[in-house]
């Protein structure tokens, strides 16, 4: 699911219409949290809108038992962080039917979170996005015509300039590996566009794009890393202590994420900067 997970999450954080269906607005900018109370310590895409609300929405290919607890957990982790509560949507993007529960109810507890099963979105209204990634996200979906509408897609992707053509044809390609026969149809019709199946055929071109493809993706994988644990690191350290001094900042930016992994741990027993950062 790693691929999967990774192709979807870069998707989602460019599309349009697809997150007005899932959750009714648009988001102005995503963060890169980590909450480290949480087994799951990472959410998948939490976003803001432009009225400050907080959205998050959560990638599963399967079935869990113990998905709205973990939901819960992301939840409060959202809440101790930024003091506000999250609107959350689970977008199940697996074969089997959706069959989680959604809500936790207990003596002093009522909790739940919305459940989407990507097949159900609207396929048709998510082609007609001026948006690439919308109209990738439309064939996973209940479409009627799956060829015709694959055709369309790799139309627009081959509009785009080589950097992004070669990138939506990467991220079409894993997700459609989501559906096997999806997956048959977008090779078919991808070598009747030459542009496209240059791209990855050519015996030079194809390495080449395949092999920068993966040193892309590993050091793009990394800075997120080092800059979520950054971002959450400053946090905390602002909560505790007050605003970062510029030298604090300097340090701080120059270390590896397992560095600020472990001084977000300990931070909550340093008495000061100093002593953190000592």
């Amino acid at each position: 699911m790693h691929e999967y997970d990774t192709a979807f999450k870069v998707t989602l954080q460019h599309v349009d219409v697809t997150l007005r269906l899932l959750l009714g607005a648009t988001v102005r900018r995503w963060h890169n949290i980590e909450f480290p109370e949480i087994r799951s310590a990472r959410a998948d895409l939490l976003g803001e809108t432009d009225t400050g609300e907080m959205v998050h929405v959560e990638l599963q290919s399967s079935n869990d038992p113990k998905m709205a607890l973990r939901m819960l957990e992301y939840c409060l982790g959202v809440l101790r962080i930024f003091e506000r509560y999250p609107v959350q949507v689970v977008l199940y993007v697996g074969d089997a039917p959706a069959n989680m529960k959604t809500r936790l109810h207990g003596p002093a507890l009522d909790y739940s979170y919305r459940l989407v099963d990507v097949r159900d979105l609207d396929g048709e209204r998510l082609l007609k996005s001026q948006q690439v990634n919308d109209n990738i996200v439309a064939l996973l979906t209940r479409l009627t015509g799956r060829r015709q509408a694959a055709r369309l897609v790799l139309r627009r992707i081959a509009g785009l300039e080589p950097a992004e053509r070669c990138s939506a044809v990467d991220r079409l390609l894993i997700l459609a590996g989501l559906r096997r026969a999806l997956g048959r149809l977008i090779e078919e019709e991808a070598e009747k566009m030459p542009i496209l199946n240059d791209i990855l055929d050519h015996e030079v071109l194809g390495r080449e794009y395949k092999k920068g493809l993966a040193e892309g993706v590993q050091k793009g994988m990394q800075e997120g890393v080092q800059l979520g644990e950054l971002k959450l690191l400053r946090r905390l350290v602002e909560r505790r202590f007050g605003p970062v001094p510029g030298w604090a900042e300097e340090r701080l930016s120059k270390m590896p994420a397992q560095q600020l992994e472990e001084l977000s741990v300990r931070v909550l027993d340093a008495g000061s900067i100093e002593d953190l950062l000592k």
